[in-house]
């Protein structure tokens, strides 16, 4: 709807480097894309979550490049998310909740 009365589109982001790809390639797809608002720098591990942003960082002055290579166009580095797994959770740990009809989290359903 913005798009068709030629109405900027910021998107919000705050996340890991994977969804933060997903976002580039919808900002990449969207004729009226302005800017995406990103809240991770401050996290000093951030880029590393991710092979590629271990040598150029993900955001270079600003910048995102949308990425040429299959998928979002990165590699998880798992040894870095594994070392920042919040305390008690497992890494892609099976989720048998998720396996029932009425797994969804909404309680009105």
């Amino acid at each position: 709807m913005a798009e068709d009365y030629g109405i900027p589109m910021a998107m919000h982001f705050a996340g890991t480097p994977v969804s933060c790809m997903a976002n580039v390639h919808c900002a990449a797809a969207t004729q009226n894309f302005l800017a995406l608002e990103h809240h991770s720098l401050d996290v000093p591990w951030w880029s590393s979550m991710v092979e590629e942003g271990t040598k150029t960082p993900i955001v270079n002055h600003g910048w995102i490049d949308v990425p040429d290579r299959p998928g979002l166009g990165v590699t998880l580095n798992e040894n870095v998310v594994r070392q920042h797994l919040e305390p008690g959770t497992g890494y892609f740990e099976p989720t048998p909740y998720w396996d029932h009809e009425r797994s969804w989290d909404r309680l009105w359903s």
